[in-house]
């Protein structure tokens, strides 16, 4: 339970830092970062699953193909600004753009989740424990489990600041539904 607790603060950090780069920063995020962030929201997901209501093969699957589909549009992204003179998107973070730091850490997770799943004897039945019941997610994994639903939230509600009710701008420059409106009565 400590590893998807410490995975799953990862996964917080790296929305964080995305978050706050945006806030801080000005840098808004792209079409394909937001469906980045989703791919870690959803590879978190599956570890909060594992926090919440034990582990299971099936929630390490679920990190697995929220970081596949993560993985793909970050690796999409990078292709896209792979060619010299295509220009990039965002400030680069230690010599890499954020684009190609997620496709990294999507491999990783991938890995990781994978080495998790060979050990069987984190998938004991709750029948088959003292009591009946999984145990809880811990201290550790309780604060995982909150910050990681603020870090959905503030994602959730930046995003929807962001787009509005239409489609993501290719390359945003404000926040939609905090620009005063241009629109004639």
């Amino acid at each position: 339970m400590r590893l998807n607790a410490l995975g799953l603060l990862a996964i917080v950090g790296v929305l964080a830092f995305a978050f706050v780069d945006q806030v801080i920063h000005g840098d808004l995020p792209c079409p394909l970062c937001l469906l980045q962030r989703a791919g870690f929201v959803l590879a978190g997901f599956g570890l909060a699953l594992n926090l919440a209501c034990g582990p299971r093969a099936s929630h390490y699957g679920v990190v697995i193909l929220g970081a596949a589909a993560g993985g793909a549009v970050a690796l999409r992204q990078v292709l896209l600004h792979i060619v010299p003179g295509t220009g990039t998107y965002g400030e680069p973070f230690l010599g890499l753009h954020f684009y190609s730091w997620a496709a990294l850490l999507f491999g990783l997770i991938i890995v990781g989740t994978a080495v998790l799943l060979l050990f069987d004897g984190g998938f004991s039945r709750s029948d088959d424990r003292p009591g009946g019941q999984s145990p809880g997610p811990g201290r550790l994994g309780l604060l995982a489990l909150v910050l990681f639903t603020l870090m959905v939230l503030a994602n959730i509600l930046s995003t929807a600041l962001e787009c509005g009710i239409g489609l993501c701008p290719d390359n945003p420059t404000n926040y939609e539904w905090l620009a005063p409106s241009t629109r004639t009565p």
